[in-house]
């Protein structure tokens, strides 16, 4: 009871500043809710009087705005949007997807006490120096410059084992004092927002908004564990171990604790600083095909990518090195779901509409009770505009959000990892295209998307799943004919409880006989089949 109270004067003071920026388009078409719930929908816009007119910014840039005043929460709350073009519009979307957390920064006092708190050391002992000025402030943390010393190894002809230190620059990432807590209480308010949405606007359903909250809430507590950031650094660092052109911060575990991370100082310049990449002499556009190859190889062939690729978080070194930073978002794929994808966009960009139908029916995306043919038509009225112009101006980002917004014909739902998988790619695609404006986005992706559907999709692939789901069910048959064994023994004791003759162990035997007869059947065709895929 008290929670809906709070909640409910927290909504109208969220709706009166949605008011004030005349972002009130958001609440339109609740023609099922409650007379007094559209009566103060009517009203709020009174408390807008004499406060200034936003009425010449587009509806995303007002809302964005809104949200930025409203706090970190709904900072966040507008880039789970920023992926919902079936919700909210293209344009929208697209205002959104540029809305930064950027807040002013908390004292350099209570950044001390966390990293001491955390850390359980004075900060003279952890840093030999450190900046009482943070670079960086957002949401849910800041990030100040630190050094340290390192021992190394410095043999002499002398002293074999001689030592010396030498200084580390570090960036040293600390939350927000009581972030945690003010989430909590705003994400108690989105759960019941979700939940009315659900109850007076039934078509909202197939939205899943009250699973867009659950995904935020998930995501939001993984950011706010600096742990789980480390752990997402170091792993992408092991993926990418030896590439050329592309790498990842390295980790200071000791200085790392669940508020606290440390992690080597990314020496570079931002892409968001163009000037300063022009005065250095890059090469943009071999910087823009980095991107997009970088970005595929993580959706692809990892299945783990980073979810918040903008221009602030992507750096070059002097040696031409891509580095990221910022590994608080990431997203999953699990191999159907990257075999999928792969398929349906080569089936838009080479015209099978067809087949780009049905993958969405195999997957499950679709209801099977909806017409294929349908489908089918709907997918061609998307990709034979995009067929019709050059490859140079297609636009994959572009093709998935149009793709979304079919949805609510087809009664198609949500599918959370999709929405942020287009939401970063909508945004590598757009830091790409900032460099080099003319980027062939296909021309650069081809050869990786066609070198992993070769070797995922490909006959051989094919046969090699075959051998290894042989391989796993050989593994499984000792098991399955112990079992038959035992089944068919507790039968003979159900059908004759006095014991067994000469006859009765005659049957016994022949089952067994002829599970071992089964068993050695399905070794030997898996074996020949391995015989012929390796050797055709």
């Amino acid at each position: 009871m008290i929670k809906g109270i709070y909640n409910f004067f927290r909504l109208f003071s969220v709706v009166r500043t949605l008011a004030r920026y005349d972002a009130l388009f958001l609440l339109d078409g609740m023609e099922a809710a409650p007379f007094h719930v559209k009566f103060g929908l009517r009203i709020l816009p009174l408390f807008a009087i004499g406060s200034p007119s936003y009425k010449h910014l587009r509806r995303g840039e007002r809302l964005a705005r809104a949200l930025q005043e409203l706090g970190p929460s709904f900072i966040k709350l507008g880039q789970a949007l920023s992926v919902r073009a079936d919700l909210l519009g293209e344009e929208i979307v697209q205002d959104l997807a540029n809305l930064r957390d950027r807040l002013p920064a908390f004292p350099f006092e209570e950044a001390k006490a966390t990293v001491e708190q955390e850390l359980e050391k004075p900060l003279s002992e952890l840093f030999k120096t450190f900046d009482e000025t943070p670079v960086a402030a957002a949401s849910i943390a800041q990030v100040h410059f630190a050094t340290l010393e390192r021992t190394v190894p410095a043999p002499t002809d002398e002293d074999p084992d001689a030592t010396t230190t030498e200084d580390v620059r570090v960036a040293v990432k600390i939350l927000r004092p009581g972030i945690e807590q003010a989430f909590e209480k705003d994400l108690e308010l989105f759960f019941w927002i979700a939940r009315l949405a659900d109850r007076f606007q039934p078509a909202f359903r197939r939205l899943r908004l009250i699973k867009v909250v659950e995904i935020l809430a998930e995501t939001v507590e993984l950011e706010m564990d600096l742990r789980m950031e480390a752990a997402a650094a170091s792993e992408m660092a092991e993926s990418f171990a030896g590439d050329p052109e592309f790498e990842v911060p390295v980790i200071d575990w000791q200085r790392t604790a669940r508020r606290v991370m440390t992690q080597s100082r990314v020496e570079g310049i931002a892409l968001s600083n163009r000037e300063a990449l022009d005065a250095a002499g890059y090469d943009l556009e071999a910087l823009s095909a980095i991107v997009i190859r970088v970005f595929l190889n993580q959706v692809l062939r990892d299945g783990f990518f980073h979810a918040d690729m903008h221009h602030g978080n992507l750096f070059v070194t002097e040696e031409g090195k891509l580095v990221a930073v910022d590994f608080g978002i990431m997203g999953r794929m699990d191999l159907q779901t990257r075999l999928f994808m792969a398929e349906m966009l080569y089936s838009f960009l080479t015209g099978d509409y067809k087949r780009a139908a049905e993958v969405h029916f195999e997957a499950g995306y679709v209801p099977p009770h909806k017409s294929l043919d349908a489908f089918t038509q709907a997918c061609r009225s998307i990709g034979e505009p995009i067929l019709g112009k050059p490859v140079s101006e297609i636009s994959l980002a572009r093709l998935l959000v149009q793709l979304f917004q079919i949805t609510e014909t087809f009664e198609m739902e949500t599918q959370p990892q999709l929405l942020l998988l287009q939401k970063t790619m909508v945004t590598a695609e757009g830091v790409a295209q900032s460099m080099n404006p003319r980027i062939n986005f296909w021309e650069v992706a081809y050869p990786t998307v066609e070198g992993w559907m070769r070797e995922y999709m490909g006959p051989e692939a094919k046969a090699a799943q075959f051998v290894q789901d042989g391989l796993t069910f050989l593994k499984k048959m000792p098991d399955i004919v112990s079992r038959s064994d035992r089944l068919l023994a507790r039968l003979e004791e159900d059908m004759h409880p006095s014991g067994r003759d000469g006859n009765e162990k005659k049957v016994l035997n022949s089952a067994t006989a002829s599970g071992a007869v089964f068993a050695f059947g399905v070794i030997f065709g898996v074996v020949l089949t391995y015989f012929l895929v390796t050797t055709l």
